[in-house]
């Protein structure tokens, strides 16, 4: 993005971060639950680890951030802990037991959490630490399943499987290790592949105009803002500002708009 390194992008509405959140938690219950395409068990299980580890995320990236960001809390640490809590016990719900999840919530809060300054380290630019919190994530879950999965969780639906380290499966994790290797690689060459040929499909191209980087996306792509602000004038008096603001006789365009000296007049001055 224009600007990147010199300039510290945050988010800009932290109730929509809340809200999307909430969304996905709500939806990740089906997600998972859903795998079992039954209502057994083991479905019920899954829903459950699903939880714990989504929360035992949020507080643990919490509670690492409160050490390294002035001693504060921030509902935008426990929203990215709780993604990536759910990222991570996606491999394993159906397979590990509630405590195992609390293990799952606890690394992917830590790992995700420092996984987020490799994009400074490292110097690509990922708006939505998409990397940092689905990939580590997913990698992290990937292999705590080949250490925490379990053959009696599995068995509460009637399947057998050989279960991992805790049943003294030991190639388990190897297997686990081998699949994340793959699935990455596979995900990287062929979505660079992707990305590749739309540069050459008008109107596909990933890379904005430079004008549409500092107009917005909003107006540059979809022809609307997303928020829209009156300036006013700093040589107004403040109550004679909000009054015409009040009266309309500042008007509203979109983007940013500038009140003139004829909608806003000082008032006069009555004797000494």
């Amino acid at each position: 993005r224009k600007g990147y390194g010199q300039e510290k992008f945050e988010p800009h509405n932290y109730l929509n971060i809340i809200l999307g959140t909430a969304l996905l938690w709500f939806g990740w219950f089906g997600f998972n639950g859903g795998s079992a395409v039954a209502s057994n068990g083991r479905a019920g299980m899954a829903a459950a680890v699903t939880h714990i580890a989504a929360c035992m995320g949020g507080l643990t990236w919490s509670v690492v951030a409160y050490f390294r960001n002035g001693y504060k809390f921030s509902s935008f640490h426990f929203c990215s802990g709780a993604v990536a809590g759910l990222v991570a016990i996606t491999p394993g719900s159906g397979f590990v037991s509630p405590w195992a999840a609390l293990v799952f919530g606890a690394v992917a809060g830590v790992t995700c959490h420092f996984a987020v300054d490799l994009k400074e380290k490292l110097r690509f630019d990922d708006a939505l630490d998409v990397f940092a919190v689905h990939g580590i994530g997913g990698i992290v879950g990937n292999l705590l399943t080949g250490i925490f999965a379990s053959k009696s969780v599995a068995a509460l639906n009637g399947a057998d499987i050989a279960g991992g380290w805790i049943d003294h499966h030991w190639k388990q994790f190897g297997y686990q290790l081998a699949g994340s290797c793959a699935g990455a690689s596979w995900s990287f060459v062929v979505t660079a592949i992707i990305m590749f040929a739309f540069n050459f499909i008008p109107g596909l191209r990933l890379r904005i105009h430079e004008e549409g980087e500092i107009s917005g996306t909003d107006i540059a792509e979809m022809g609307e803002h997303g928020y829209k602000f009156a300036t006013i004038e700093p040589t107004a008096r403040d109550d004679v500002s909000l009054a015409a603001l009040e009266q309309g006789q500042i008007n509203l365009s979109s983007g940013n708009t500038t009140a003139t000296h004829a909608s806003v007049e000082k008032p006069a001055v009555v004797g000494a």
